[in-house]
């Protein structure tokens, strides 16, 4: 008899051992659905095809939950890379504009520089006399036309000089830094 009651017992026990692994599991979490996202689009899937009657289900509120997160985070990603590129275009007019200054100041002081030249060229003092370019050009100037070298108080003063221009390279190198940089961010922008 006991034979038969071990039988009985097994026999009665897979129904309810077997009732026991069929438990429905827990739904999924929306961290697992985050971190695969192939489990996240399978579950999308069964979750559309009959949305009236899963649209409470606790996994497929779940796999949307996680849809929302993953589509914020791409969000932020994204924003973060725009507001990069943006800093990296404010800094490239930063410094056009920058060299652009800096080549008005260039210009601007070479500009004093010669005028400055200009004016102290007028009151140099006059070359030796008795040369033979010098009475060449007094004679040949009107304004000393009737005085001569001996009288005095007249003095001759020669002709204002312009001052040596300088050479010019400085506003073309900076033309060609800000053609450089321009090309720089034409190509950062492609």
């Amino acid at each position: 008899m006991l034979i038969r009651n071990s039988r009985f017992a097994l026999v009665a026990g897979i129904p309810l051992l077997l009732s026991a692994c069929a438990k429905e599991l827990p739904p999924r979490s929306v961290d697992e659905f985050v971190a695969n996202p192939i489990l996240l689009e399978a579950t999308m899937v069964r979750c559309a095809e009959n949305r009236s009657q899963k649209k409470y289900d606790a996994e497929c509120v779940n796999a949307r939950d996680a849809v929302d997160r993953i589509s914020t985070m791409q969000e932020k990603e994204q924003r973060a890379e725009l507001e990069a590129q943006s800093e990296q275009k404010r800094q490239a007019l930063r410094r056009t504009q920058e060299a652009a200054a800096e080549a008005r100041r260039r210009a601007a002081e070479a500009q004093r520089l010669r005028e400055e030249a200009a004016y102290l060229g007028q009151f140099e003092a006059a070359p030796p006399t008795g040369t033979a370019a010098d009475t060449a050009a007094t004679s040949a100037d009107p304004s000393t036309a009737g005085a001569s070298d001996n009288s005095p108080g007249v003095t001759v003063s020669p002709l204002p000089q312009s001052a040596p221009e300088e050479p010019k390279t400085a506003a073309p190198s900076d033309l060609e830094a800000i053609r450089e940089e321009l090309k720089r961010r034409q190509e950062e922008s492609q």
